[in-house]
């Protein structure tokens, strides 16, 4: 697994679609394909690539950045996930309460994150949800 490194990457990948969501976490997945503009130059190898955002704004304390951060890249490397060979992000986008977790890297707040980035890339894996019956039977 590579780890995205620049600012166009990024953007790049955030520029794609969210594939999950989570209370606290989006997945964003950008298609490594050679039509993709550039995409080529910006991931010159066809592997998974995974990036983590986590903005100062929902994580005010470093310790805490980096915790999740770590969360983020040790949960998608386990043997279990099987992310399609794509260029991801995992981006923070809500806080975890600071009354509920009081320490910035408590055991707690590691678990809870853990458990959280799981259920997103357990909802990654799984294929798009087939149509609704009423738009099946119009066509039929």
């Amino acid at each position: 697994m590579q780890r995205l490194k620049t600012r166009a990457q990024f953007q790049a990948v955030l520029a794609g679609a969210t594939v999950a969501r989570t209370a606290h976490f989006a997945l964003h997945r950008c298609a490594l394909d050679a039509s993709a503009s550039g995409a080529a130059s910006l991931f010159p190898s066809d592997e998974v690539w995974l990036g983590a955002m986590v903005p100062k704004r929902w994580a005010r304390r470093a310790v805490t950045r980096n915790a999740i951060k770590r969360q983020i890249y040790t949960v998608s490397a386990a043997p279990g996930v099987a992310l399609p060979r794509a260029a991801h992000v995992v981006r923070l986008r809500a806080g975890f309460d600071r009354k509920v977790f009081v320490s910035a890297s408590s055991d707690a707040l590691k678990a809870a994150v853990r458990a959280e980035l799981q259920q997103l890339l357990a909802r990654a894996g799984r294929p798009a949800a087939p149509a609704p019956a009423s738009s099946a039977r119009a066509s039929a």
